[in-house]
């Protein structure tokens, strides 16, 4: 696996930031049993939440406070994970668009960590997790140039790739990607990830033939 590793500035501002790794090698597709399943989970947070309450749920207010000390406002520039869960409680499906994307969207549902699902063979290099900074030219998928200063992204040698916000067209998954590349981003340290990582294997297993090649916590 590729080297990677957090800049100071981060653990600086987040003493308790932390990310789970997992690389592995998958067979993309659609998958009726992964819908069903996801559309059961969208009728779960449904009669358990409203919007008021997704800001209040404890991992996702961890995360509003990191952004915060880092000097950006969690509620312009949202967690992606705290977008899905709106999303859903907002009464709007999840976007279906293949088996590999759509699992790390339920894994971040299931375990209210942002997740990044990247294709690893289209990152060039070690990898650096950073504060963006106002130069970083960066585009969002479905989004356009997206401004990521103060906001945690990943780069490589190339440029940044990906962020806690949103990712890049370059590392999106398509269907001829075979490596992925999966982090668990947690803003309350190291615990929850060895489990949620265990969690990340099953599904991906069970939903996308997948092949795990490597798993670490940073």
């Amino acid at each position: 696996m590729k080297k990677i590793v957090i800049d100071p500035e981060i653990h600086s501002l987040t003493p308790s930031f932390a990310i789970g790794v997992l690389l592995m090698n998958v067979t993309v597709g659609k998958s009726e049993e992964l819908d069903q399943k996801l559309s059961m989970v969208e009728k779960s947070l449904r009669s358990q939440y409203t919007i008021k309450d997704v800001i209040h749920l404890d991992v996702i207010s961890q995360g509003r406070d990191a952004y915060r000390a880092y000097g950006r406002d969690p509620s312009r520039y949202r967690l992606a994970v705290e977008s899905l869960f709106r999303r859903i409680v907002k009464g709007n499906d999840l976007y279906r668009i293949n088996n590999v994307v759509d699992v790390g969207n339920l894994l971040s549902i299931l375990t209210h960590d942002n997740v990044a699902v990247l294709d690893y063979d289209n990152i060039q290099g070690d990898i650096k997790i950073r504060l963006g900074r106002e130069d970083d030219e960066y585009y969002g998928i479905g989004r356009g140039r997206f401004n990521v200063t103060k906001i945690p992204l990943y780069e490589d040698e190339i440029g940044p790739f990906g962020s806690t916000t949103s990712d890049t067209e370059r590392t999106m998954i398509r269907p001829d990607t075979k490596n992925v590349l999966l982090f668990i981003i947690s803003f309350i340290g190291k615990k929850p990830l060895e489990e949620h990582l265990e969690t990340a294997k099953e599904l991906y297993e069970t939903y996308c033939q997948a092949k795990v090649l490597e798993m670490q916590i940073i």
